[in-house]
């Protein structure tokens, strides 16, 4: 009998114009884009990819699902608030595994909630933070508390709280995050994917 995939985290997002200035500035769209796309393709037939469901995110994960001819849509865990029902993408009907979390009436305190379950609830190979706005940064946060062990990969490349993250700690992550546009590549290597 085959084993469950082991999880991989994906924290990320593409930061919205009318928001903090300090991640917009340096966000890579195209970056964001193609590293989220390329590690979706390189990780789901080895691994279990749990993130949280940033619409701009999904879409692009649901883009990924319906390209391959092999069965890994059980290999994608979605967690999303209630708080945000109204706002949840179409793209979410595609996905079977879905976590939704408790609606507090507030935002803030909902989505606190919702990170706690996808971090505190879920073990990890590893976790990778790209683009993104102060909820990566919260996530990474979160993520190295509860799992302090597991290897993160902060992808400075595609600027953002990914690069801030990456800036404040250089000295421990593999420079190539910074620098590295070949995303399926870097993905493979570092997480020892053999094809």
């Amino acid at each position: 009998m085959a084993s469950e995939p082991l999880n991989i985290f994906l924290s990320a997002s593409i930061p919205l114009s009318e928001r903090d200035p300090l991640y917009i500035d340096t966000a890579d769209v195209v970056a964001i884009r193609d590293s989220v796309i390329a590690l979706a393709s390189t990780v789901l037939p080895h691994y279990n990819l749990v993130f949280g469901g940033h619409p701009s995110i999904t879409t692009l994960i649901v883009q990924v699902l319906n390209h391959f001819e092999i069965e890994v849509y059980n290999h994608v865990t979605l967690y999303q608030s209630a708080f945000f029902v109204k706002e949840f993408p179409k793209e979410n009907r595609f996905l079977p595994h879905k976590v939704i979390t408790k609606d507090f009436g507030e935002r803030d305190k909902s989505l606190l909630e919702m990170r706690r379950a996808m971090i505190e609830g879920n073990t990890f190979e590893a976790a990778f933070f790209i683009g993104g706005m102060e909820g990566v940064e919260e996530e990474y946060f979160s993520f190295i508390k509860y799992h302090p062990q597991t290897k993160v990969f902060p992808l400075a490349s595609t600027g953002a709280a990914a690069k801030k993250i990456f800036e404040k700690n250089s000295d421990q992550f593999d420079s190539r995050l910074k620098t590295e546009f070949a995303y399926s590549s870097l993905f493979k290597d570092l997480l020892d994917i053999k094809d």
